[in-house]
């Protein structure tokens, strides 16, 4: 039996009794108490994930820049300093290899998050297509920690240095700040307001529990996966794949393809791709839970499948991202248990801000 990895905050999570799953390879905590009060503490107050199975890669070198206009569909080009974007890692056949955040901390100095489960397959990419002066170095002496929530900005300034926290608090979404060793971007993946912290893993375990004094929730992957459902975005593995082209998951718009002259790993197929799949939510009218995988049709004969699907405890309905033939229109239904129930067609995200917006 392969030994499950551990994060450096995983003696907490057992010493508060939470429940520990296999995710990806990692032991991790799916809940520590109530999953919808984990839920609903993140949508209302504010909440702190242990996200160390996902990985910091710092990319540095005069020639960074360039090695990353040409492995990723969207332009790091476009960044200044501070800031950050989101984009996919194509394979050659234009499906996505991975997504992630890219973070530009000065010229030459790059910071990517990547995804448990692909770290290290998408790391191993990476050095197929580098070259020149650059250099790519996973950052195991740091951990990452996501605090989200409206109240968020109101516990930052408890957990880092002052100047630091002021630093944070002021940064627009998808912008990034740091001092000595602590990273913070005020980036997320739930919805709400927040921030993510990269930080020594000898300091991770202070501040999370100076976190939790502070009364940050702790929360589990199940919470974290409703929120995300909810906030319309894609899980890898499940809403996308190697075979699923990005405008076949909604994610055209990370796609770059101006200027015309930047060439990326994937942009021919992409190019020469007619895709005739799209991705659309779907809410449950009536009683039931969607999850993935339930066969979805229309009135119009189009079919689909679900992709995730959950209970949306903000909703309170069920709620689930499908994807389905393009010419798919009218009434929609999801086979539940052999039954063939209606559903409504949404544009995602469902929640956003603590606002449903469906």
């Amino acid at each position: 039996m392969t030994q499950l990895q551990k994060t450096t905050l995983h003696p907490l999570h057992a010493e508060a009794g939470a429940r520990l799953i296999d995710f990806g390879g990692w032991e991790m905590p799916v809940q520590y108490r109530s999953q919808v009060e984990e839920h609903h503490a993140v949508r209302r107050t504010a909440g702190i994930f242990d996200v160390g199975h996902m990985r910091a890669v710092d990319v540095e070198g005069d020639d960074a820049e360039a090695f990353l206009r040409g492995l990723l569909a969207n332009d790091v080009a476009k960044l200044d300093d501070g800031r950050a974007l989101y984009s996919c890692m194509l394979n050659a056949r234009g499906g996505v290899k991975d997504d992630l955040i890219i973070y530009r901390r000065g010229a030459g100095r790059y910071r990517a998050v990547l995804n448990a489960a692909t770290a290290m397959a998408d790391i191993d990419w990476m050095a197929e297509h580098i070259s020149g002066d650059c250099r790519i170095n996973l950052r195991d002496d740091r951990t990452i920690v996501a605090l989200q929530g409206p109240k968020a900005t109101e516990l930052l300034p408890k957990l880092v240095d002052a100047a630091l926290a002021d630093a944070a608090v002021a940064l627009k979404p998808f912008r990034c700040t740091e001092a000595g060793d602590v990273f913070i971007g005020r980036t997320g993946y739930t919805g709400e307001d927040g921030f993510e912290v990269v930080l020594p893993v000898d300091a991770a375990a202070d501040f999370w529990r100076a976190a939790v004094d502070a009364g940050a929730e702790p929360c589990g992957l199940g919470a974290r996966d409703t929120l995300r459902l909810e906030a319309g975005m894609n899980l890898y593995g499940q809403d996308m794949d190697e075979d699923t082209f990005p405008a076949e998951a909604g994610l055209s718009w990370t796609v770059a393809l101006e200027p015309g002259d930047r060439d990326f790993v994937g942009r021919a197929a992409l190019e020469a791709a007619d895709p005739q799949r799209r991705l659309i939510g779907l809410v449950l009218e009536g009683r039931g839970v969607m999850r993935g995988h339930m066969a979805v049709r229309f009135a119009n004969g189009a079919t689909g499948e679900t992709t995730s699907g959950s209970h949306s405890p903000t909703m309170g309905a069920s709620i689930a991202l499908a994807r389905v033939e393009g010419h798919a229109e009218g009434d929609a239904e999801v086979c539940i248990r052999d039954r063939w129930l209606p559903a409504r067609v949404v544009k995602p995200p469902f929640v956003r801000n603590g606002q449903v917006r469906v």
